[in-house]
């Protein structure tokens, strides 16, 4: 029953990926520059995120530990964020919601494959199997199908 959820989680995180894309073009578009909207994006989610950690970090307890971890873990996911959410204001009116989507999800698969294989930034080290790779290979026909069909 747990990976069920799981499951259905990371569907739902994906379908907020979907509507994130159009709601931020529409702001980008709004506000005349797609790089304001990126900005307001994550700044939006940097303070409801800040208040969450502020009520979990109280109600646990817990204090946390600034120093741990390196200091380029700071920046780096925040950066690529940065990059995606702004590839994903300007790509939205130009390609479509689907066709970004089948675009980030090929890229993130494509990724995760060699992330996997060679163990990258601490994942354990997963061969790629003839069925991950065939998958791969159709989730890319599908990607070329959903924006030339």
């Amino acid at each position: 029953m747990a990976g069920i959820l799981w499951a259905l989680f990371g569907i739902a995180a994906g379908a907020c990926i979907a509507f994130q894309a159009p709601i931020n073009a529409q702001l980008g578009r709004g506000l005349g520059l797609p790089v304001a909207a990126a900005m307001i994006s994550f700044l939006a989610g940097a303070i409801v995120l800040g208040i969450i950690t502020f009520v979990f970090t109280r109600a646990e307890g817990t204090v946390l530990d600034w120093r741990a971890p390196a200091p380029w873990l700071y920046v780096a996911g925040g950066c690529l964020g940065g990059f995606y959410v702004t590839a994903a204001v300007l790509l939205t009116p130009r390609i479509g919601a689907t066709a970004l989507m089948a675009f980030a999800i090929a890229g993130q698969l494509c990724a995760g494959l060699l992330i996997d294989r060679f163990g990258l930034l601490g994942v354990a080290v997963r061969e790629i199997s003839v069925g991950r790779l065939a998958g791969a290979m159709l989730l890319c026909v599908g990607v070329l199908m959903i924006r030339m069909l």
